[in-house]
């Protein structure tokens, strides 16, 4: 499905620029409308004052945070002013604890989602809440966008992150205009079940599918040779030059990932490309 809503949250302009410029740059290669969501985030946590205080507090915090989206607003504006393709900005105020029915009322009729990399230098817990928010509020596709990108999506080489989850295969529908228009589509495939249904031709029925699809995809079976998954897939990528990641996000539930980690959050620190993801 062409990609014709495109929304971005961005709650520090400076900082997120990256993330807003791709945006921009996919929506306007899309002739798609993009949204850019200004966040001011009221950190109050009521409970930590005396009763009587807690009114006071909330009326600052809250003034701080529509300050905050006001001056986040003004400077997005600036940012997108140079191009063509049609956008909106809207101020928002929320509570970091109460992201989730924002984050999901604003995106969930959107085509993608844009956001930056939740993870490394300058980022913080409300990265990983918006984040999170928009995977698991509205199962639209997200793009994941490292610092230093500001272009268009338009890889000549991508990597399919494959393992037969619905998670894998609404990433791969969602992306399925970029792999049409990719000049080399991998599908990865690390360890594949003996006993699974796809034993004597892994990846093969996922690689007919593309074919109808005008997509033609070469299917490499990687073994586990690295502690972490993740490890294996950033490897890969580096090996094949690939420009995109397209995989499945949080097969294992978020519990188990923040306690032991998982594919979806070491990729999310790891990946120095683009990563195309849906849950």
């Amino acid at each position: 499905m062409p990609f014709k809503t495109i929304v971005t949250f961005v709650h520090d302009a400076e900082r997120d620029k990256d993330a807003l410029l791709t945006a921009a740059a996919v929506a306007d290669a899309n002739e798609a409308h993009l949204t850019a969501v200004c966040l001011g985030l009221d950190r109050t946590n009521p409970g930590a004052y005396y009763a009587g205080a807690n009114a006071i507090i909330l009326q600052e915090t809250l003034k701080a945070a529509q300050e905050a989206a006001a001056a986040t607003e003004a400077s997005v504006d600036a940012i997108l002013n140079v191009w063509n393709c049609p956008s909106d900005t809207v101020a928002i105020t929320a509570q970091i604890g109460a992201m989730a029915p924002v984050i999901g009322d604003r995106a969930v009729l959107s085509d993608l989602v844009v956001l930056p990399k939740p993870y490394g230098e300058g980022r913080d817990v409300e990265d990983v809440a918006i984040t999170e928010a928009a995977l698991f509020r509205t199962r639209v596709p997200l793009l994941i966008v490292p610092d230093g990108h500001q272009n268009n999506i338009t890889p000549e080489r991508v990597v399919i992150a494959w393992n037969e989850s619905p998670e894998a295969l609404a990433a791969v529908r969602g992306a399925m205009d970029i792999l049409r228009a990719a000049e080399t589509v991998d599908v990865a495939i690390i360890d594949p079940p003996q006993h699974g249904a796809d034993r004597s031709d892994p990846g093969g029925a996922l690689a007919e599918m593309l074919s109808r699809h005008g997509v033609r995809a070469d299917v490499s079976v990687l073994a586990k040779t690295m502690p972490r998954i993740s490890d294996v897939l950033a490897r890969h990528c580096e090996d094949r030059n690939a420009g995109l990641l397209v995989m499945g996000a949080y097969g294992h539930s978020r519990l188990r990932e923040a306690i032991l980690g998982g594919a979806t959050r070491n990729m999310m620190e790891l990946s120095g490309i683009p990563m195309l993801m849906a849950h």
